[in-house]
């Protein structure tokens, strides 16, 4: 079933995002976050994706209606990111779903994707009331600095061995400084490169690696975002 977009408040003003409910009605609440390229049809069909897994899913859209397939504009829209309203509506995202009648969790999880998967974190370590766990697909963005002290949730990460954009060694340190602050982090490397999730570039696409992460992810989800009576 496919999913709509909806309007929802963020810090005092209105913002949108796409909102996918799970076939049964009720489903641990989700936010996941776009890629630099912005709400494309790629992470609109991730929710969808997730809402037939079971959770209720919205992507807020970071750009405002802008989206590109060109990296030139990709790349300006990702530095021009104001992020502390990202984080912000990432917070009113994860408010409105709390509030949904199919949510059926305390807390929701935040997942994202390159860019997006370092606003997930940056959005656990920010707002913890709001988001019980995040998943990290090789997060990225100069902007957003991680300071694994204030990682107080469950974390999930996924990197490319071959990766340009997050190097490998880089990765891996940040998964020993949160290990070394205590966060309870689970991270994975793949033998595949940047963006190996994304389906819809097939230059970077990487099935298995994609298929493993997708299972593991479910799993922890389903671990640390059950479903409330």
């Amino acid at each position: 079933m496919a999913g709509t977009m909806v309007e929802f408040q963020a810090n005092g003003h209105r913002t949108s995002g796409y909102l996918a409910l799970p076939p049964a009605g009720r489903g641990p609440a989700l936010v996941v976050i776009q890629e630099w390229w912005g709400l494309v049809p790629h992470i609109t069909d991730l929710c969808d994706r997730f809402a037939a897994e079971g959770f209720v899913a919205l992507a807020p859209d970071l750009y405002h209606g802008k989206r590109t397939t060109s990296p030139d504009e990709a790349g300006k829209l990702f530095m021009a990111l104001d992020i502390a309203r990202a984080s912000q509506e990432i917070r009113g995202a994860a408010t409105h779903l709390l509030a949904h009648p199919a949510a059926a969790s305390r807390r929701a999880g935040v997942l994202g994707f390159c860019m997006g998967g370092q606003l997930a974190l940056h959005a656990a370590m920010e707002h913890p009331d709001v988001i019980g766990c995040a998943v990290d697909f090789y997060g990225v963005h100069p902007n957003v600095t991680i300071d694994p002290a204030r990682l107080t949730v469950p974390v999930l990460a996924h990197f490319g061995e071959h990766d340009r954009s997050v190097p490998v060694a880089e990765a891996r340190a940040l998964v020993a400084r949160c290990r070394e602050a205590g966060c309870a982090i689970e991270a994975h490397v793949y033998d595949a490169g940047h963006a190996f999730f994304n389906d819809t570039r097939p230059q970077a696409y990487d099935a298995a690696a994609a298929r493993l992460a997708w299972t593991r992810t479910l799993a922890f989800l389903r671990t640390h975002l059950p479903v409330t009576p």
